[in-house]
């Protein structure tokens, strides 16, 4: 059985101090951390062995590419304890209890998991019938509308060590700090200025703070930390209990999750309808809604997914980069050159796309084709 002193270890604490060294590319703070590297790890040792952790002010971040989003990055003490909780505690009690369908950050599985997924599924609902319909769902706001309540009684379901609740909970609630929302509107408010005074034209001058001005704030109980291993985990677990209500009570095989957006694969549209009303339901004991990108529609036509357009024709099924995807490429390929075909590599070697990335090349757009390969 897991229990919280499984996380005051000396070796455990090392262990993921040398995976966060790995992956940080800014060194200037491991730097600093590693001058006085076993007294800082006596110190979160003695944290947690007294049980008197409270986590600390984020650093909080604008990302403008490739669209606006904060992002909170922890100090190194919050976040190798971050790691631990996720790592020793949160995963090994969660990963067996979700379902294979639930794709997103998880090992084994993420975003190729589900491609195969959906490929597979495609394939085997064409043998049974050539009308196939989809239900796309994507919810509001997923990571700030998470409710800290709902959250910690699904976790005492399954966790009997209040000290594991306890320093889960001190995690999840350090998002209704005051200073959060002040910091995201100080940063929102900066960038707006720095657009006003671009040499940008009017329209997108307009269209980008209206972005700016859409980003979501945190309101009291509500809301993941983003950036922390822990709301990862988190994340994906809130709606564990709408996995099983899809797969077990609507009785729907063909189903894939990729944190909070989801699609549903049926032969009948009716059907669809009524599990789209049945989803409404459950999602409201959650306190979450359905945004507007939620819709049925017929495979045949094409519909967007893991941010890849899939599409049947003649019994096979494609993958094309989406026109979303497209224009945000073409964009940035005009400013940053090959360099941006480097980034997305991972991207659009999944797809196929090879007119798209010669036209991008010749400076030209690719001509329409039934199907554009």
């Amino acid at each position: 059985m897991i229990k919280y002193e499984d996380i005051v270890d000396y070796y455990k604490i090392n262990l993921v101090y040398k995976k966060i060294c790995m992956a940080t590319k800014h060194k200037k703070k491991l730097v600093k951390f590693e001058l006085s590297k076993f007294s800082n790890f006596i110190h979160i040792y003695k944290l947690l062995e007294n049980k008197t952790y409270k986590h600390t002010k984020y650093n909080i971040f604008l990302i403008k590419y490739p669209k606006y989003r904060i992002i909170m990055s922890e100090n190194l003490f919050d976040k190798i304890i971050n790691h631990v909780v996720s790592l020793y505690l949160l995963f090994p009690i969660i990963e067996p209890r979700l379902i294979d369908m639930n794709v997103a950050t998880r090992v084994g599985r993420g975003l190729d998991h589900g491609v195969y997924l959906v490929k597979n599924y495609l394939q085997k609902l064409q043998k049974k019938t050539n009308d196939i319909y989809v239900l796309k769902c994507d919810i509001s706001k997923y990571f700030y509308n998470i409710d800290h309540d709902i959250l910690l009684k699904k976790l005492k379901l399954i966790i009997w060590d209040l000290d594991i609740i306890k320093i889960i909970e001190n995690i999840i609630t350090s998002t209704s700090e005051d200073y959060v929302n002040k910091e995201i509107e100080r940063l929102v408010q900066k960038e707006i200025e720095l657009i006003k005074r671009s040499n940008r034209n009017f329209k997108d001058k307009i269209e980008l703070i209206t972005k700016l001005e859409n980003i979501p704030r945190y309101k009291k109980g509500k809301g993941l930390p983003i950036g922390n291993m822990t709301s990862q985990i988190l994340a994906i677990f809130y709606l564990n209990s709408l996995d099983h209500f899809i797969k077990e009570k609507l009785q729907i095989k063909y189903y894939v999750r990729y944190m909070d957006d989801f699609i549903l694969f049926h032969e009948n549209p009716n059907y669809l309808k009524y599990c789209l009303d049945e989803i409404k339901k459950e999602l409201s004991t959650l306190k979450l809604t359905l945004n507007k990108k939620t819709e049925i529609s017929k495979v045949g036509n094409g519909f967007i997914f893991l941010g890849y357009r899939f599409l049947v024709k003649n019994k096979k099924v494609y993958m094309l980069p989406s026109k979303n995807m497209k224009k945000k490429i073409r964009k940035r390929y005009k400013k940053e050159g090959n360099i941006i075909l480097e980034r997305y590599n991972g991207y659009l070697k999944r797809c196929k796309c090879s007119q798209f990335v010669y036209s991008l090349k010749c400076n030209k757009k690719p001509k329409e084709k039934n199907i554009s390969l």
